[in-house]
């Protein structure tokens, strides 16, 4: 099986998902909206107003230091640059904010290879792999601190009480086959694509994937002093999203103040709805439910809540508009994005092997 053709038919699989969770997250978002009362809701973002651009503020610094978590995931001989990492990411993101299912399949290989022409792009994308892991690690240890407080700290429903309860057990699942994948140095993603190359598709994937997981446990055996540092950037993403959520809460709600512990446990429950529901674009309705029922339980008003959600989703299209802007300005599609991460990773297996690589594939500005 020719892996054009198997790309091309999960492609088609994922349009029409895609376009259902879409609308299905469009009338969620309306519902709740309506729900929570469009004047209340408008009130609420005029209190906020200039003070959007703090918030921008505040926000930048999440790119920012999961930017350099990136540099510090990049080995030797290599080099990545700070203006490099922060455009790659901010780029890929809007991949991800666009497209349904793209932080699955396009957005994250997509920044490794949107700088191929300063990292070589396997020495990029281990990196950006191995960043993720050590963001994965981050949040499921701020998850668990946040359900946890809200579990003993709040009196629940009897809905979220078990979805607090299921967060955790999903998350000691992770921490459980994570630590074994880890010590037994498991090569699964290579097990997985010898499997399917057995029914057809390409040998290249195999040694894609084997060259990536020889990259990512070596980073884990050649790099320990790396560790804190990686890890302190990736609490600082997480400290950013608390003081966030404080100061659009300082200006919104006008009957309750918030405190930073419930800003924590607002960016925690954030932090799940993220990760559980990133096949819908900006979690459009699911992050307006989630956030403006625990804000019930925080003793704000679902009204705050919502709003809350919603300047959030704002903050989301400001830097996807930015990530836009770079690409058009590099003369960049999201189709051609995918082609050249492709094309790249062919290069590289090619190498390789002594072969001669096809590079005619480039970017090129195609309707987005």
């Amino acid at each position: 099986m020719d892996s054009s053709k198997y790309e091309n038919r999960k492609k088609k699989s994922f349009t029409p998902l895609g376009i259902l969770f879409a609308l299905a997250g469009l009338a969620l978002f309306a519902y709740f909206v309506k729900k929570a009362g469009v004047a209340q809701i408008a009130d609420g973002i005029r209190r906020l107003g200039a003070g959007f651009v703090l918030i921008i503020a505040i926000s930048a610094i999440r790119h920012i230091v999961r930017s350099f978590a990136w540099m510090l995931c990049m080995e030797p001989p290599y080099r990545l640059r700070f203006w490099d990492a922060l455009r790659a990411r901010l780029m890929g993101d809007a991949i991800g904010n666009i497209l349904p299912f793209a932080s699955f399949v396009i957005s994250e290989p997509a920044k490794p290879a949107l700088i191929r022409d300063r990292v070589p792009l396997m020495a990029g994308f281990s990196a950006i792999v191995i960043e993720n892991l050590f963001y994965s690690l981050s949040v499921v240890v701020f998850v668990s601190s946040g359900m946890l407080a809200l579990l003993l700290s709040f009196s629940l429903t009897k809905g979220l009480r078990l979805a607090s309860i299921i967060t955790l057990l999903v998350i000691a699942g992770i921490i459980v086959g994570a630590a074994f994948l880890i010590r037994k140095q498991v090569y699964f993603i290579s097990g997985a694509t010898g499997f399917l190359h057995r029914r057809g598709l390409d040998a290249k994937w195999v040694d894609k994937s084997r060259m990536l997981e020889d990259r990512v446990y070596g980073f884990y055996q050649r790099n320990t002093r790396r560790f804190l540092p990686i890890l302190g950037l990736e609490a600082c993403f997480h400290l950013a999203g608390v003081l966030e959520i404080y100061t659009v809460l300082s200006f919104i709600s006008p009957t309750q103040s918030p405190t930073l512990f419930t800003a924590f446990i607002l960016e925690s429950v954030n932090r799940v709805i993220t990760m559980a529901f990133k096949f819908i674009p900006l979690r459009m309705g699911v992050d307006e439910a989630g956030t403006g029922k625990v804000s019930k339980v925080l003793q704000f008003t679902e009204v705050v809540g919502v709003t809350l959600a919603i300047i959030r989703k704002a903050r989301d299209v400001f830097w996807a508009a930015v990530g836009v802007a770079l690409l058009f300005h590099r003369g960049i599609s999201l189709r051609g994005v995918a082609a050249e991460a492709e094309a790249a990773l062919a290069e590289q297996v090619a190498a390789t092997r002594g072969a001669t690589p096809n590079t005619s594939t480039s970017l090129t500005r195609e309707n987005i």
